[in-house]
């Protein structure tokens, strides 16, 4: 019988570590139920989500001291959503820039036509 309780217990604790936390909606206290969040990154959050909601995990980022890259990854990994989404730690790829002409009319003659 105690091993049927504790093994109950355990499956609610497991199914309570893996709910999602939402940072547009949740109070501190459970934002502090995610591994990494404590008192001082929650009342951040808490803050900046009261100028407007986050838009997205980039949005929470921007806004958020101390939430970087691996960070977000961290706090996605381990429950923290925003807007419903986990964090998608895929890097954003830039197009690449044209090199800069080094030939043009303001180069002057080139060695070959002197």
């Amino acid at each position: 019988m105690l091993q049927q309780v504790i093994a109950a217990l355990a499956t609610l604790m497991a199914a309570s570590a893996l709910a999602a936390v939402e940072a547009n909606t949740a109070s501190q206290a459970d934002l502090e139920t995610v591994d990494g969040v404590g008192p001082t990154l929650s009342a951040s959050i808490i803050d900046e989500r009261r100028k407007g909601e986050f838009k997205d995990w980039n949005d929470l980022r921007r806004r958020v001291r101390g939430v970087g890259d691996r960070s977000a990854a961290r706090l996605s990994a381990r429950g923290m959503t925003v807007s419903g989404k986990a964090y998608d730690a895929t890097p954003r790829v830039e197009p690449a820039k044209a090199p800069a002409s080094t030939a043009g009319p303001s180069a002057g003659p080139s060695a070959a036509s002197k």
